[in-house]
């Protein structure tokens, strides 16, 4: 299976990219990043368009979406897994969000919960809760309830 991280910005926080590179490289599944940088929102939807793989389940990331625990969140990547979806494609939008016209394009709409979490950092997120979904289908004790 697939995984594309598509992001608004680029991540140039040392600290946060460190973090990145850090479950990106413990992540098994192919794992790529797309980072879309763009001066007009109408040029950003464009290439999040452009990106966008139509045989990819598309998860937004969106503070309106539904909040998985750890555990659902691996069975839901789990069960994609088995019905044979070849690419899982998450999106992350920049500081104002994502276009109406791109959050309907997804098949979930994730939330890390109520609160709002800065762009850039829920990049960091994301890869860590795959890595942790990675370690709780593999019967790792990484994950602990």
């Amino acid at each position: 299976m697939n995984v594309d991280v598509i992001a608004v910005g680029r991540l140039r926080d040392k600290a946060l990219l460190a973090l990145w590179q850090d479950y990106s490289k413990r992540i098994t599944w192919p794992l790529a990043l797309h980072e879309i940088e763009a001066k007009k929102p109408a040029e950003e939807e464009r290439k999040i368009l452009d990106r966008l793989d139509p045989r990819a389940h598309i998860f937004v990331l969106d503070e309106r979406g539904k909040s998985l625990a750890s555990r659902d969140f691996a069975k839901k990547l789990e069960d994609l897994s088995a019905d044979g979806a070849p690419r899982i494609q998450f999106v992350i939008g920049g500081a104002d969000g994502l276009p109406e016209n791109i959050r309907k394009k997804a098949h979930f709409l994730l939330s890390f919960g109520a609160q709002t979490w800065p762009h850039m950092l829920a990049r960091v997120m994301l890869a860590e809760q795959v890595y942790r979904a990675q370690q709780i289908l593999a019967g790792h004790p990484y994950h602990r309830d």
